[in-house]
């Protein structure tokens, strides 16, 4: 999976998104959702190290069916919140 995380002024962002969805654009009715690689490219990491970046996270945004299935066995993401984008899926969570 690729990984990126940012230090915000809302704590750390973390994006993680599976390697064959990057550049790839969805639908989802009238929402188009693009993976854009300006902000969801980052550095490969195996599922621990996913797991690590999004304990740490204060808010996440997850593309793909095997980066939102673990973010969804590990609680971060209630599988009713998950998006289906014709093709893969996308999930966000925020930590207060």
């Amino acid at each position: 999976m690729l990984v990126t995380e940012r230090h915000t002024e809302r704590g750390l962002l973390v994006t993680v998104c599976d390697p064959d969805v990057l550049g790839e654009t969805f639908e989802h009715g009238d929402v188009e959702f693009t993976v854009e690689e300006s902000f969801y490219d980052g550095d490969h990491h195996e599922r621990e190290a996913v797991r690590d970046a999004l304990a740490r996270a204060n808010v996440a945004n997850l593309v793909g069916v095997d980066v939102v299935d673990l973010a969804v066995e590990e609680g971060y993401v209630d599988e009713a919140n998950v998006l289906d984008l014709d093709g893969t899926v996308h999930a966000q969570f925020v930590r207060l």
